[in-house]
Parts: structure tokens; C-alpha cells; sequence
């Protein structure tokens, strides 16, 4: 039996007919038990689900962690109730099942504004200017929802199976319209559209593990195959994608997992000087702590992001696993020094600029530092906007040698 969802614009019977669909084909309605659902899966109340699903809509585009784990715990907790089949799924969450699901029917119940006025002054008892702004305020409401998860509007007709104008049509011949639709060959369970449906909740999951681990991420998944969007940016991108891969593998069912640029992902230009196709990604090297934070702190005031190793050997390690285009570094050190580090960085990777940073070398170091290939050799304190314009020059040497 199908999945029917039941979106409906305000003042046009939707309750009555919902409830009439229900009692024909009985099925269950969902908006009447996920509340409940979601607090026994997870740790949080019933009254916290219904009065994020019935109060001010969020900005989804600025969730706080409390609000993307319940979103979190909702879908989940939604893909797996889905799985029972012959349940009515109405109101906004009916937004977050996607529409490949084969045996799952969309439905919206809509009226002209004409209907829809006259209905709320009847009912409410109020003014049609009164009326016209609730519908105006309700409407506005299911958009911020449809938009985030299907980013169509509410009522967009793309987004639907049936759609039924109640302005000249009646509660009964609507819920017939619905049931003889439900209970058509086309919507009907298969094996295939199950497994879609599975796919749902296993994407679910996958997604509530790492945006519960702080990472802002979209999820699709087919057949046990994960799908991980990244829509953050991030200097160490390929050291993001194998720790979102990791954590991903480690869900039950996941059987293989790949990663891809979502549109929030691409950095803005950070370089101040020029217009560059790419940021430069920066790192310093130095062991002293609270000069190496201060300095990435100065850089930021330039819009020049850095990651940061207090030791030789922790600088390789970052390296092998994304290559800097500048390195910062600090010649006196604990473990491997400067001069061995510069010297394994460039046999590493001979394209890495690398800017020696020091207030203990001499002479012979500094000899030693451009014989290894060092682009700069500078003294602390250094001027940062000197320094600045070295690293400048020092990406535009990286950028020219690719």
C-alpha cells in the first residue's frame, strides 16, 4: 500500500479529508505519533518535537547544533516509520520524503484565494484583511519548509502525484480521489521501492551521525552506496573528506562511500591581492604556541586563513596528507629542526614555497636554507605586512609552477 504525503494550504478541509483517507484505507497518520516516536529513539521530549514542527520556522540556513539534531532525529525517526507502508504522512515533514520513492504518493490539497478567505472568515470569525494575512503568514511558513528540502515552493504542481482544488470539490470526492489513487497499481509496494525507502533511512542515519559531529553535509545513499555532500569549507579538504568517509563506513549498512563538493563548499577568494582561482592554503610551523596563534590571528585580519603544526614532524604528517601551497617556518624546534624539515618538504613535494621564520638563525643556516630551496628567509618580529607580501610572491611562484 502506498506512502501517501498530504500537503495542504490553510482553510481547505485538509483535516477532514485526511482523516476520512485514513479511516477508509486504514492506515496510520503520522503526524499524530512522531513526536512520541522521536523521543523514544532519542534523548529529547515529545512537547520539544511538536513545538519545532508547529512553532516560527527556523532559518535553515543558520540551524543551531540543538536544531540540526533534531531535524536529525525527525527524518530518521520518519524514514523509519515510512518503512511499515499504508501510513498518511502530512503537514511539513511530508517535505522531507523524497520524491523517487516509488510507492509513495503526493498529494496537495489547495483552494483559490477567493475559497480560502471566505473559509477563514467563517471559521475564525475574521476580517478578510485578517484572513488574507493569516494565509499570507502560513503560506510564507510551508515555503521556508518546501524550500529546504525540495527546493521548490509549497504548492509548486512538479512536486505532486494529485492535485485537488477544493473551491469545486467536495471533502467526499477528495478523499475518493486520494484512496483510488492509493490503491492503483503504480503506487504500490515492490521490492525495488523498498529498498528506495531503506535507502532513505540509511542516508538518514549516515547524515544525523555527522552533522551530529558538527559537519554541515548532505547525504544520498543507493543500495548501501553513500553519497556525502560537504557544504563547508575547509583548508584541509582531503583530510575532511577521509574523516567524513570514515565515520560514514562506519554505519550499519553502508557498503561503500564517496564524497563531492556541495555549493556551499567553494572557499571565497582569500588571496587580498589578486584575483586567483583558488585560495592559498597556508601553514605555520612553530613551536612556540602563543607566537604562531597571534600570527594566524594577524593573517585572518588579511583574509589569509592557516593551519598550524608545533613541530617538524607533525608538519610532514599534515603535508602527506594535503600539500600546502606556503609554508611558515620556524627553525628551532623540538625533534626534527627547520633545516631537516625544510629539507624533507622539499623532497617530498619540490613545488612547496616554504618562508624560513626564525629569531635564533645565522648565517650558515640561512646559506643552508636557500641552498634546500627556501623561497625567504625573514627575522622575528617580522612586519606581517612584510611578510604578507612575501607569501604573495612565494603562491604566485607555486601557481606559476603549475
Amino acid at each position: 500500500m502506498a506512502i501517501i504525503t498530504i500537503m495542504s494550504g490553510s482553510y481547505c478541509h485538509a483535516d477532514d479529508i485526511i482523516k476520512g483517507v485514513a479511516q477508509r484505507l486504514g492506515s496510520s497518520r503520522i503526524s499524530e505519533i512522531l513526536p512520541e516516536e522521536v523521543a523514544k529513539r532519542f534523548e529529547t521530549s515529545a512537547e520539544s518535537v511538536q513545538s519545532f514542527l508547529d512553532g516560527t520556522p527556523p532559518d535553515f540556513n543558520k540551524l543551531s547544533k540543538k536544531q540540526i539534531r533534531l531535524l536529525g532525529f525527525i527524518e530518521t525517526t520518519l524514514a523509519e516509520l515510512i518503512l511499515a507502508d499504508n501510513v498518511i504522512v502530512d503537514g511539513r515533514v511530508g517535505f522531507m520524503i523524497p520524491g523517487n520513492i516509488p510507492h509513495a504518493l503526493k498529494v496537495c490539497i489547495i483552494a483559490n484565494h477567493d475559497f480560502r478567505i471566505e473559509q477563514a472568515a467563517k471559521i475564525d470569525n475574521v476580517s478578510g484583511d485578517a484572513a488574507a494575512s493569516r494565509l499570507l503568514e502560513y503560506d510564507t511558513y510551508l515555503s521556508k519548509w518546501s524550500g529546504h528540502f525540495t527546493q521548490h515552493a509549497a504548492y509548486d504542481e512538479h512536486q505532486f502525484d494529485v492535485i485537488i482544488p477544493m473551491h469545486n470539490t467536495t471533502i467526499d470526492k477528495a478523499i475518493e480521489i486520494i484512496c483510488n489513487q492509493a490503491e492503483s497499481e503504480a503506487v504500490q509496494t515492490t521490492e525495488r521501492s523498498r529498498k528506495i525507502a531503506a535507502d532513505f533511512l540509511l542516508g538518514a542515519k549516515v547524515k544525523l551521525a555527522l552533522t551530529s559531529a558538527g559537519y554541515d553535509v548532505n547525504v544520498f545513499a543507493e543500495s548501501g552506496r553513500v553519497n556525502i555532500e560537504i557544504n563547508e569549507q575547509s583548508l584541509w579538504m582531503s583530510k575532511l573528506e577521509n574523516k567524513l568517509r570514515s565515520m560514514a563506513s562506519e554505519i550499519p549498512g553502508v557498503t561503500e562511500v564517496t564524497t563531492r563538493m556541495g555549493p556551499k563548499s567553494a572557499p571565497p577568494s582569500l588571496n587580498p591581492w589578486d584575483n586567483v582561482d583558488a585560495p592559498p592554503k597556508i601553514l605555520l610551523v612553530d613551536d612556540e604556541k602563543e607566537f604562531v596563534h597571534t600570527l594566524s590571528e594577524r593573517l585572518k585580519t588579511r583574509n589569509l586563513e592557516s593551519a598550524i603544526a608545533y613541530d617538524g614532524e607533525q608538519a610532514l604528517d599534515m603535508v602527506r596528507n594535503d600539500v600546502p601551497d606556503v609554508i611558515i617556518l620556524d627553525l628551532l624546534m623540538p625533534g626534527i629542526d627547520g633545516i631537516e624539515t625544510l629539507r624533507r618538504l622539499k623532497e617530498m613535494n619540490p613545488d612547496i614555497q616554504v618562508i624560513i621564520l626564525t629569531g635564533h638563525g645565522s648565517d650558515r643556516e640561512r646559506e643552508t636554507a636557500e641552498e634546500l630551496g627556501a623561497f625567504a628567509y625573514l627575522h622575528k618580529p617580522v612586519n606581517i605586512n612584510d611578510l604578507a607580501r612575501k607569501m604573495k610572491e612565494a603562491y604566485a611562484v607555486k601557481r606559476r609552477g603549475h
